[in-house]
């Protein structure tokens, strides 16, 4: 979809046409001139004669050539046809965020005592947010096969994601020491599509097991692994028993194979999928521009190029960055500006997670990026995370400068000389790393001190003398306690 982020302007004689989107059911309309009074009410359903007549009546008394304001929320895949009409009459078409329309509804709603009030709602956001609308263009072309493949492959992948955690769930169910630990490999799927039950693993024996998985790993995995499979089904058998009737050995067996086979064929979808989505993002990006950001790869570039669509429908790269939810909220009252607020979350979720993914990488391989996660975890006090998504806000940035100017992105260190990506690395290794100890206090895990993996949360600097030699409080004092001495 290509939105337009705009100013609404022009002659105080307007048209807003507010439309509450019904599944099943008739669509409620409320129609507002510019000074917000109300003009008329209407019911329309998504057919040309329906829509026309609902223009007819929406542009009743209006100056010749106005446009009407349409805005409606995305409501499944009702609003596409109310969208395309509109659109391709020339008449402007919003599409707003649910969560903006409803914190409005909830003051109309107070003061209001109307049946339409959603649609009326929404035929008022036109004046109480004029800056915040985007305008909604629709795709074509390549650019249209672009965005419902990345759109049909992000969904894919998450059922694909739900599939393998229930596999797993249902693992550690019959194999309560499942040799389950990271990905699922071709070999594991095959050895739980038919040998699930712990039972059907130790009849198999090693020797046939280890014969399956070395052919489905291509030898990259043997009889160790083989060897695995057995040792959980051994200590299965030796908990549970192997004829518990508290424990469905068969049928959970079957369950986690109805899981492996449509994963399969998730998996072959995706792949179809991803291909023809390939092919659209090579004709949308025909020089690969995109992909020449760091941390914007095969799956993230034709992702944020369809979110992205037309650059110039975003008056500049903070407008795009805020479109994504990756700007901070405001909070000002009087002279207090408060800072490090929460991002807004107002936009797709699929651009946010693109980016924060990608500036994981770009922070290791661009010097200005670097030098900005840096400075978040040793000045700002943000943990990982939080550092990550300041990154981000600054890929969407750079992104957008890119497909604006049409020429690939440089690599440049903090004094914007341009580098190349050796001396990138060099620099971030040498000046914008994070010490390990500042990753220790802003971590929120612990982990055990046993397992060799980390000493849990680093304790906080504590001061070790005062310049009139009183003892200081230490980082975990309160008011009221005594300070406790700092060790020698």
């Amino acid at each position: 979809m290509d939105e337009q982020v705009i100013q609404l302007s022009g002659p105080a004689e307007r048209r807003l046409v507010g439309v509450d989107l019904g599944i099943a059911s008739e669509h409620t309309v409320r129609i507002l001139d510019g000074s917000g009074m109300r003009l008329g009410a209407a019911r329309c359903v998504p057919t040309k004669s329906s829509l026309l007549a609902l223009e007819e009546r929406a542009l009743a008394g209006a100056p010749q050539g106005i446009r009407l304001e349409v805005v409606f929320e995305p409501t499944g895949p009702a609003w596409f046809p109310v969208a395309k009409f509109f659109a391709a009459r020339g008449h402007r078409v919003f599409r707003v965020s649910s969560a903006k329309a409803a914190d409005l509804r909830k003051f109309f709603r107070r003061h209001t005592k109307s049946n339409g009030i959603d649609a009326e709602t929404l035929a008022r956001l036109p004046l109480v947010d004029p800056g915040g609308l985007v305008e909604l263009g629709l795709a074509e072309g390549a650019a249209a096969v672009l965005d419902r493949r990345v759109r049909a492959t992000d969904r894919l992948t998450m059922a694909a994601a739900t599939h393998k955690r229930r596999i797993k769930d249902l693992v550690r169910q019959l194999l309560p020491m499942t040799p389950l630990t990271g990905d699922l490999g071709k070999a594991d799927l095959a050895v739980l599509e038919g040998y699930a039950d712990p039972r059907a693993l130790l009849q198999l024996g090693a020797d046939a097991l280890t014969s399956l998985i070395t052919t489905l790993s291509h030898g990259h995995q043997g009889r160790s692994r083989a060897l695995e499979w057995i040792s959980a089904a051994e200590q299965a058998i030796e908990l549970y028993g192997p004829d518990d009737p508290a424990v469905p050995y068969t049928d959970l067996a079957a369950e986690v194979a109805t899981e492996v086979r449509l994963l399969s064929a998730i998996t072959t979808e995706l792949a179809a999928h991803a291909a023809v989505r390939e092919q659209a993002y090579r004709q949308v990006d025909p020089g690969r521009l995109a992909r020449t950001l760091p941390g914007l790869r095969t799956i993230g570039a034709p992702a944020m190029l369809a979110l992205l669509g037309n650059p110039r429908r975003f008056p500049t790269g903070h407008h795009f960055k805020s479109y994504l939810g990756l700007a901070p909220k405001a909070s000002e009252t009087g002279d207090t500006d408060r800072k490090g607020e929460p991002m807004s979350k107002a936009g797709p979720s699929l651009g946010r997670a693109t980016l924060v993914r990608a500036a994981d990488h770009a922070r290791k391989l661009d010097p200005q990026l670097a030098k900005i996660y840096y400075l978040q975890m040793t000045e700002r006090g943000a943990n990982h995370l939080k550092a990550l998504c300041v990154v981000a806000g600054h890929l969407a940035i750079r992104l957008h400068t890119v497909m604006l100017r049409a020429s690939p992105y440089q690599l440049r260190d903090t004094d914007d000389r341009p580098i190349t990506t050796e001396q990138a690395k060099q620099i971030i290794a040498a000046r914008w790393t994070v010490p390990e100890e500042v990753r220790k206090r802003r971590r929120s895990r612990k982990t055990s001190k046993n397992t060799g993996k980390g000493t849990g949360k680093a304790p906080h600097q504590t001061m070790t003398a005062h310049p009139r030699g009183d003892l200081p409080r230490s980082a975990s004092s309160r008011p009221g306690r005594s300070p406790v001495n700092p060790p020698d």
